[in-house]
């Protein structure tokens, strides 16, 4: 799980406890696939865009310090990630936020795709055998 919260104060412990008091009540389930992510996504926010992509084992996080702070505090310890317009911190941290809200698990997809999570399996498992053997 993982949140984002912005607050303003007279000092800056006040501040930083404002901000995570928010943070913690805008808190949002994400699925991650052991190291990585399972699949790329990207999504925009203002003018800030963010893509995401799965990294293989020891690649590590390839990231702006804005991208990395919700990556990291999720526990991903390898992914690829590229962002587009605007630097803002704030814009760049929600639309990482975002693109991580967009990924499923293979029981989500299979849920909503009204079939057996077997079915699923199988054809993730044809998909990454022709993607090696190109």
């Amino acid at each position: 799980m993982v949140g984002i919260g912005h607050a303003k104060a007279a000092e800056v412990v006040q501040a930083v406890k404002k901000a995570t008091e928010r943070a913690k009540k805008n808190m949002v389930k994400i699925s991650v696939k052991g190291r990585t992510i399972s699949h790329p996504v990207q999504a925009k926010y203002s003018a800030s865009k963010v893509i995401l992509k799965p990294a293989s084992s020891g690649t590590g996080i390839i990231a702006c310090q804005q991208v990395r702070a919700p990556i990291e505090a999720l526990g991903i310890q390898d992914i690829l990630t590229k962002s587009f317009g605007s630097r803002n911190p704030y814009n760049l941290a929600t639309a990482t936020i975002k693109a991580l809200m967009k990924l499923r698990t293979m029981e989500e997809i299979a849920r909503l795709r009204n079939k057996p999570i077997s079915q699923i399996i199988e054809k993730e498992k044809e998909y990454e055998e022709t993607e090696s053997n190109p």
